[in-house]
């Protein structure tokens, strides 16, 4: 169903409480935005990290709904062939581009080449991000910190300057921050300071794109069962991770997509500057 236009401007009205719908003018909009099924049909997206773990969720949830995906990941070359069968085999289109995010040329080549293979993007999910366990502040080097804010803050910067002169009016942007970016983390100070800095990348930039019609939002997962953490914390942490959430366990990468196909999709249109926080109940009030 196509939405009405005139949505601004409304003329002076008053009634009885608690009023009713049909005196209104205009009549508030009810139906739904879209019928469920090929929600993002010809709808072009990038996902970045789309290899494993979210990111590979998601893409297979935005392909389920008919958009084609392209996959910028680092180095894991089967995970992101797996992903890319997984998307093709629901009828989708998925390029993958391997190379590291955190270098600016690289960024603009992923943005060159998804116009150049489809000729438009109209959603880009910034994703992928790095993180370093160290027991104090002072194990962390500037390498190490360097390392982390090139993958996990300019690439944010870097991807979505290069995308916006793409992004038209509906367009939406989504970036991956973490509860970490609310409450902070003892062992993962300099992850965590990254994520603080997307989060606050995406309130300001929400601000200066909403006249243009272009939302930016993000979503902040609590411990997710993906291959960052297997490959960061030691055995016992792995066994345990997700056991201090409210509901006792670590979240999957599935439970976490809807989450950005929500924010992708026109039935989050009023929606812009906000996080959704699927973390297992924790409460962090943002």
């Amino acid at each position: 169903m196509q939405k009405k236009t005139a949505r601004a401007v409304r003329p002076p009205q008053s009634q009885n409480k608690p009023g009713t719908e049909k005196k209104m003018n205009p009549v508030p909009e009810s139906e739904p935005v879209n019928q469920s099924g090929g929600k993002l049909q010809g709808k072009v997206a990038i996902i970045t990290g789309g290899d494993s773990g979210i990111g590979k969720a998601t893409a297979i949830l935005f392909a389920q709904e008919g958009c084609d995906v392209v996959i910028p990941y680092l180095s894991e070359t089967t995970d992101a062939k797996d992903t890319q069968t997984e998307v093709e085999q629901l009828g989708q289109k998925c390029v993958l581009i391997k190379g590291d995010l955190g270098k600016e040329p690289h960024c603009k080549k992923v943005i060159d080449k998804t116009i150049s293979e489809f000729g438009k993007l109209d959603i880009l999910v910034n994703n992928a991000a790095n993180h370093w366990e160290s027991k104090s502040l002072e194990d962390i080097t500037t390498e190490q910190m360097m390392k982390t804010f090139h993958s996990n803050v300019f690439s944010v910067f870097w991807l979505t300057k290069f995308a916006l002169k793409h992004l038209k009016k509906g367009g939406s942007i989504i970036n991956t921050v973490s509860v970490t970016a609310y409450r902070g983390s003892g062992h993962l100070i300099d992850y965590a300071s990254t994520k603080g800095a997307v989060l606050a990348f995406t309130r300001s930039l929400s601000a200066n794109l909403a006249e243009k019609g272009i939302r930016v939002n993000a979503v902040a997962p609590g411990p997710i069962w993906t291959p960052l953490i297997a490959s960061t914390f030691s055995k016992k942490k792995v066994s345990e991770f997700g056991s201090d959430t409210p509901m006792k366990r670590a979240g999957q990468p599935n439970e976490v997509a809807t989450c950005f196909l929500f924010l992708a999709l026109e039935d989050s249109s009023y929606i812009t500057g906000q996080v959704l926080h699927p973390n297992g109940g924790e409460i962090v009030n943002g």
